[in-house]
């Protein structure tokens, strides 16, 4: 019942930045934990980072190593869009970029449902954002 769509991919110039962004249906948008991931010909789907969900004022984030001090998750609640800045590009960046969203409420820390990198906690996908780094 979850619909999500990526835009914002294009062609950038290695050590150049952009923003992908997913929109959210749903009225309970808040409470999901929000993901990104990426994949390539020659790659497997790869988590790339993740963001608590939930109405507290603790927000948490997660990224895989290779993107960490370079890629910043974000989400509005209002517009039930969530973001990915991706600054400091590599040619290994290059993939299609999937938003996914987990439902469940299963994780629950205090006021927050907590991050996961686990593919397989993810409950609806996005049909995917080509990014394009070259070198």
């Amino acid at each position: 019942q979850v619909q999500l769509v990526e835009f914002g991919g294009g062609l950038v110039q290695a050590g150049g930045s952009l923003r992908l962004s997913c929109r959210a249906s749903g009225r309970s948008f808040s409470t999901y934990v929000m993901g990104w991931f990426r994949q390539s010909p020659v790659k497997e789907r790869e988590f790339v980072a993740t963001i608590s969900g939930g109405d507290g004022n603790v927000s948490f984030q997660d990224y895989v190593d290779s993107v960490k001090g370079r890629f910043t998750i974000s989400r509005d609640n209002a517009k039930n869009m969530v973001y990915l800045q991706m600054n400091s590009l590599k040619p290994e960046d290059t993939a299609v970029y999937y938003c996914a969203a987990d439902l469940d409420r299963s994780r629950p820390s205090g006021s927050t449902y907590i991050t996961t990198k686990r593919e397989r906690d993810y409950d609806y996908w996005g049909q995917g954002t080509q990014v394009t780094v070259s070198s």
